[in-house]
């Protein structure tokens, strides 16, 4: 029995912070663990609940680990040279015991954090988290921003990511998005001499993608990740618990016998009275370990799991090694991209020898308004502060509808880009077959 409890209490010291077992450990445990103090002491449920966040922050975030853990696996396998580079990734996915599933969850879990990092965006703007609340010194735009510009180096993670196996898939993919990016004003030119390190893609080029994928990128998103976190807490927690104060009824307390309030604050005696009001938040808060704690270890087993299941349904796939001589027809962007390209046809007009280009009106304009738009917006909406926190508020009905249609317009181009669009670029049914188009040496 003596052996029993000296383990008892052994485990209780080394992971009290974790089961506390009481109120009070789990104060301590957010001060005294490094980890956790991340976290404030006191969580409101409605933060907790699945309904209004829906954990899409946690799950980014458990996506980028997922890619760090089997990213620097990758590393020690793969040969950043367009000689071996092919011929490493292939070594990957068919000779390496379990390679083909670490290559497989990098790729799948790089796709799920594109897409779930906008769709935190998009849940962020229909619930108007980024405007600024109740809470005293909140600063939700600057969150807002600093979001989109996660936003923003997750693509530039993907993108960068894309070429290192360096097959047709990849070669192609990539030429169409710096060909797009090099039609910015004034900065094209730098921004494609910049990524490639000249003209072409070919080893410079490799080399200083494999970089930014695995240093640069991932760095710049784990110190924005952090303050983003930092300023969720700084101004007063999710925008759903602004919501909730707001409801709140104020209650009136007898003031302490003990005590009396003046201008000045405190004083001694009880001469001066005053009916003090409070809002209880206790009867709406919980400890956050083991509540939070315990919700996103929830989170993550599902999160790591879903990643585990798709990766073994979904192979990575691997085409011919890239071959500048042979361009495949379509040679499409990468899938996150393919809405650009899908408004680059679009915006391409000829009328005789008259032209418009399409590759900067829809690949660099139309994307610069948009992301100048949605980075203003927190500072236009002039909505009040009953619809923050709220999933689609009356007085924000019409600002929420022109957003989403936009996000329908770029979902729907993706779609049309990914399944619809053939040799030359050319629309087709699913149920339409394609022409076999000369392969051009």
């Amino acid at each position: 029995m003596q052996v029993i409890d000296i383990i008892k209490k052994t485990y209780h010291k080394l992971f009290w912070s974790w089961q506390p077992g009481s109120e009070k450990e789990a104060g301590d445990a957010i001060v005294k663990n490094f980890a956790l103090h991340w976290f404030p002491n006191k969580v409101s449920k409605s933060s907790l609940s699945w309904n209004y966040s829906l954990w899409l922050g946690t799950i980014s975030f458990v996506l980028f680990m997922i890619l760090v853990f089997t990213g620097v696996v990758l590393m020690f396998l793969y040969v950043p040279s367009v000689e071996r580079a092919y011929w490493s990734v292939k070594d990957i996915q068919y000779v390496v015991s379990f390679g083909w599933l670490m290559r497989n969850m990098h790729r799948i879990s790089t796709h799920l954090m594109v897409f779930v990092v906008f769709l935190h965006m998009v849940r962020v703007f229909v619930t108007g988290g980024y405007k600024n609340g109740i809470a005293v010194g909140s600063n939700r735009p600057l969150n807002w921003i600093i979001g989109i510009v996660l936003l923003l180096l997750t693509w530039l993670l993907a993108f960068t990511g894309y070429l290192l196996p360096w097959d047709q898939l990849a070669f192609w993919a990539i030429t169409v998005g710096i060909n797009i990016a090099g039609e910015a004003p004034l900065i094209g030119n730098w921004i494609r001499e910049l990524l490639l390190g000249g003209s072409t893609i070919d080893q410079s080029a490799l080399i200083r993608f494999y970089v930014l994928h695995c240093f640069f990128l991932p760095l710049g998103l784990l110190i924005l990740f952090a303050y983003h976190m930092w300023r969720v807490r700084k101004d007063g927690g999710l925008a759903v618990v602004d919501k909730e104060l707001l409801k709140e009824k104020k209650e009136n307390h007898e003031p302490i016998k003990t005590k009396t309030y003046s201008l000045l604050g405190l004083t001694n005696g009880t001469t001066v009275h005053v009916g003090a009001t409070s809002i209880d938040e206790e009867k709406n808060s919980v400890p956050s370990v083991p509540h939070l704690t315990r919700r996103i270890w929830l989170v993550s087993l599902m999160t790591i799991l879903m990643v585990v299941i798709l990766s073994i349904l979904f192979p990575a796939p691997l085409e011919a090694p890239a071959n500048p001589n042979v361009t495949p027809n379509p040679a499409k962007a990468p899938w996150y991209f393919l809405w650009l390209q899908e408004i680059v046809t679009i915006s391409t007009i000829k009328i005789g020898s008259f032209s418009i280009n399409g590759a900067l009106i829809g690949g660099i304009l139309l994307p610069a308004i948009l992301i100048i738009g949605t980075v203003f917006w927190p500072y236009l909406d002039k909505s009040s502060v009953d619809s923050v926190g709220v999933w689609f508020p009356k007085e924000r009905k019409k600002q929420n509808m022109i957003f989403l249609l936009v996000v329908l317009l770029i979902v729907l181009f993706t779609i049309i880009g990914t399944y619809l669009r053939g040799p030359y670029w050319e629309f087709y049914w699913p149920w339409q077959s394609w022409p076999e188009p000369p392969v051009k040496f």
